[in-house]
C-alpha cells in the first residue's frame, strides 16, 4: 500500500490505499518508514515527494480499530534514541508534500512532516483529533503553529472544521496551488531544482534551519556565523563550486 516511483534524482512515495481514502495502518506507516529510509540511504535520491492515490492524500489513522493502531504505532518507535519527524522518520534529503485530496489529522500530521507543501487545487486540510476524541501525537501541535500561528492553528484543532487550498494557501500552510493535473509534475520540478544543488549543503542547511529557524535572540544570529563558519573551514569545496558556477550564474539570470 505503499508505492516508490522513481523520476530522475527524485523519489515519488505513493500512500496507495485509494479505496480508503489512504487511511493509515499501523503496519502502512511501518511500510512508509521503511520506503523514506530506503529512499534517504540512496545517494541517486536527492529528494522525495510524498503524495496519496487520488482522490485523497490520506483520511488519517485507520477508524476501524483506533485504540489498537495507535497502540501499534506507539510499539513501533524507534529504539535506538532517534525521534522520528512526526510519523515517519527524519531525513537528510528533503521531502516534497504535495497533496491533491483531503489530509485529514493523521494525514495532516503526515503532511506537516515534510519540508514544505505543494497543494493541488482540489486539497482540503483538516484536525479532527478533538472530534474523534484522541491527543495528537505526530507533531500537529508543534508544526502547524509554526506554519499558520497559534490562533489558527487553534481554530482549526478545536472546530475540525476543514480548510480549503486557497485559504491554506493564504494563511502559510502550502507554498503554492496549483491545478489538479499539474500537481506532480510541479512537486518534480522542484525537487529536480533542490538536486541540482550540493547535497551536503542541502543537509546542513535543513539542520540550520531545523534549529535556528523559530529562534529570534542574538545568540541565534551568532551560532548561524559559527555554524557558517565551521562549514566553510571544514566542508566547503571549492573545487567542487568551481565546476557549478557557471551554471549557477545562467540559472539566476534565466529566472529573472
Amino acid at each position: 500500500m505503499i508505492t516508490r516511483e522513481l523520476d530522475g534524482p527524485v523519489a515519488i512515495v505513493i500512500v496507495d490505499r485509494p479505496e480508503a481514502r489512504n487511511a493509515l495502518t499501523a503496519a502502512m506507516i511501518s511500510d512508509l518508514g521503511t520506503v523514506l529510509s530506503e529512499a534517504d540511504a540512496d545517494p541517486s535520491v536527492r529528494a522525495v515527494v510524498l503524495t496519496g492515490r487520488d482522490p485523497a492524500f490520506c483520511a488519517g489513522l485507520d477508524l476501524k480499530d483506533l485504540a489498537r493502531t495507535y497502540r501499534d504505532i506507539s510499539s513501533q518507535q524507534p529504539q535506538d534514541g532517534t525521534a522520528p519527524r512526526g510519523l515517519v522518520p527524519r531525513s537528510t534529503i528533503p521531502r516534497i508534500g504535495a497533496v491533491n485530496g483531503a489530509a485529514v489529522t493523521g494525514g495532516l500530521e503526515l503532511a506537516l512532516g515534510c519540508d514544505f507543501l505543494i497543494a493541488s487545487e482540489r486539497a482540503t486540510f483538516a484536525d479532527t483529533h478533538a472530534r474523534v476524541g484522541v491527543m495528537p501525537a505526530g507533531g500537529m501541535t508543534i508544526r502547524l503553529p509554526q506554519l499558520i500561528g497559534i490562533n489558527r492553528a487553534r481554530q482549526m484543532s478545536l472546530t475540525g472544521d476543514f480548510v480549503d487550498a486557497a485559504t491554506a494557501g493564504a494563511w502559510g500552510l502550502v507554498n503554492e496551488v496549483v491545478p489538479h493535473a499539474d500537481l506532480l509534475p510541479r512537486a518534480t520540478e522542484l525537487g529536480r531544482a533542490i538536486a541540482e544543488s550540493d547535497r551536503e549543503t542541502v543537509t546542513e542547511l535543513r539542520r540550520m534551519y531545523e534549529a535556528l529557524a523559530f529562534r529570534a535572540d542574538e545568540e541565534a544570529y551568532r551560532e548561524e556565523a559559527r555554524w557558517s563558519a565551521q562549514w566553510m573551514r571544514e566542508r566547503f569545496d571549492e573545487g567542487s563550486f568551481l565546476s557549478r558556477r557557471e551554471r549557477i550564474v545562467e540559472r539566476g539570470a534565466a529566472q529573472q
